[in-house]
């Protein structure tokens, strides 16, 4: 399991929604595919809507440059 991985599954234990929307979108940087960066997108855009994170917006841009909104 990467590092990456742990920090995600301790975030959600912790319940941390801001970390979850930097952690996810640093995956979505990462990926190594479209589908695997949008599948990460996704849910750190999902935890901004819930948050009115600042990124939201960002995400939303990213998801829609590749035709997922």
């Amino acid at each position: 399991m990467s590092g990456l991985d742990v920090q995600l599954l301790d975030a959600h234990a912790r319940h941390d929604q801001p970390a979850l929307v930097t952690l996810y979108a640093l995956a979505a940087e990462t990926a190594h595919d479209t589908d695997a960066a949008c599948f990460y997108l996704t849910h750190a855009y999902i935890f901004a809507l819930e948050l009115g994170h600042p990124d939201t917006a960002a995400l939303h841009a990213q998801l829609a440059a590749h035709g997922r909104v």
